[in-house]
């Protein structure tokens, strides 16, 4: 949101070969009650003093010698390479105007000066000029922000998933969940449960119903070679974990057996601690199978599932 003190500090740049008319502008604007005013009689020297002061107005003279008001626009445009020039020109040829205008300038005051006028006309482009400013910060850091999201978003699903999550040109979706599927040639697939795990849990007390799953969660993730967390899931007291889904893994089938006695010593090591006497399943299957998942852009949750047919 723009007030009028954002549009009080506006930097802006008079231009004009004549030193009595910069004399007569900053007198106006000064009593205005902008504060940021600075001025020049060489027209070669604008851009040079754009881009070290970046001003939010350019108050333009058309006709000065060497160098003329629609050259100048034209230099700036190499600096304001967004498209927008923050120009008002003054010129006291009518055709001239509409001229400036199509050279890029936003606005234009008639020689001899009509105060009201000229305050309105800068007041208005200083105001467009600060808007237009914030509107590309507000773009930048959504940008930023999109990047930061698909980082994350990649370093979490699959690089398949990830990438139909990414915007696209054309027309936006409704916003109704699709469907990415993809096939693979062989997948490791282990799953393991605790036997009984009922009757352990209603006798058991909590710190000891933790500690077992937490013990199994912790060795999942850290065991038979690191398996991408993605590529696992604890429910309740089951845990299946595959392997060869995102990326081809060769040594699949050794690092879910070694996940597998992983697990196994972790039941084994939580025995030994306590009174509990647990048997832990466990089930390895090798073979093709088709994983998909369900996925949306507009507050739809996703959903994954697995084919795996096995041999």
């Amino acid at each position: 949101m723009i007030i009028a003190n954002d549009i009080s500090h506006g930097k802006i740049l008079i231009v004009d070969d004549q030193v009595a008319n910069i004399l007569l502008v900053e007198q106006m604007l000064r009593g205005a009650g902008y504060e940021a005013v600075s001025s020049t009689a060489d027209s070669g020297e604008v851009c040079k003093l754009h881009l070290l002061n970046h001003y939010d107005l350019i108050v333009l003279d058309l006709q000065m010698p060497g160098m003329d008001g629609f050259q100048v626009m034209e230099n700036l445009k190499e600096i304001e390479t967004g498209g927008y020039l923050p120009v008002l020109v003054i010129t006291a040829q009518p055709d001239h105007k509409l001229r400036a205008l199509r050279a890029g300038a936003r606005d234009f005051v008639s020689k001899p000066f009509d105060l009201a006028e000229v305050l309105l006309r800068v007041y208005h482009l200083l105001e467009v000029r600060l808007l237009h400013r914030q509107a590309q910060e507000l773009n930048q850091r959504l940008v930023a922000e999109r990047k930061i999201s698909e980082r994350l978003v990649g370093r979490v699903l699959p690089s398949s998933i990830s990438e139909h999550l990414q915007p696209h040109p054309g027309p936006a979706a409704d916003g109704a969940p699709g469907v990415v599927t993809g096939s693979h040639a062989e997948v490791t697939v282990l799953f393991a449960d605790l036997l009984e795990f009922t009757e352990f849990a209603e006798g058991a007390n909590a710190a000891a119903l933790v500690g077992v799953l937490d013990e199994l969660s912790r060795q999942g993730d850290l065991g038979g070679g690191a398996p991408d967390p993605a590529r696992t899931r604890i429910m309740g007291e089951a845990y299946l974990a595959t392997m060869g889904l995102a990326d081809a893994v060769a040594d699949r089938t050794i690092r879910a057996s070694r996940l597998a006695l992983d697990l196994a010593e972790a039941v084994a090591r939580f025995n030994a601690q306590s009174r509990y006497k647990l048997q832990l399943r466990i089930g390895l299957d090798v073979g093709p199978g088709v994983a998909g998942q369900t996925v949306a852009r507009r507050g739809h949750h996703g959903k994954k599932a697995l084919a795996h047919p096995g041999r």
